[in-house]
């Protein structure tokens, strides 16, 4: 990943990471795949994206899996289904959770674009996951004859 910074000093790390656009922040929501993906798609981690399930391994919900719900990149962090606290009214609220505290047991594969990322990372993705290729195959349909 390129650096936010050439700096080494703590603090102007710090302010690259809030600084830091949307565009680069994604690749800070990246989380570690389970030993099981990792053996099928030869990926270590990937950025976590609404769909995926995931398992909470560190913090007050540690254990929990769910699927995340939605993902703030402003904030750095995920919500996950399930990871409820009530409010003062007893309407529940998500838990922000950090994207390092949770495994990816499960990859949401039906957005073709995903699935290129696996691939060139040297993962093979079966046929079966879903999706298709993000590209339009060449010679299919469209063209004009003659």
């Amino acid at each position: 990943m390129a650096r936010l910074t050439e700096s080494r000093q703590p603090r102007k790390q710090r302010l690259a990471l809030l600084k830091a656009p949307l565009h680069a922040r994604q690749k800070l929501i990246s989380a570690p795949l389970s030993e099981e993906l990792r053996e099928k798609y030869g990926v270590r981690s990937l950025p976590v994206r609404k769909g995926d399930r995931v398992r909470v391994v560190r913090g007050d919900f540690k254990g929990h899996e769910g699927a995340v719900v939605r993902v703030d990149l402003r904030k750095t962090r995920i919500f996950v289904e399930g990871v409820t606290v009530k409010r003062q009214d007893g309407t529940p609220r998500f838990v922000p959770i950090h994207p390092s505290k949770v495994v990816i047991v499960a990859l949401d594969l039906k957005d073709g674009w995903r699935r290129s990322i696996v691939e060139r990372r040297g993962g093979e993705v079966a046929e079966e996951a879903g999706g298709g290729k993000p590209e339009a195959q060449a010679g299919e349909g469209g063209g004009v004859s003659g």
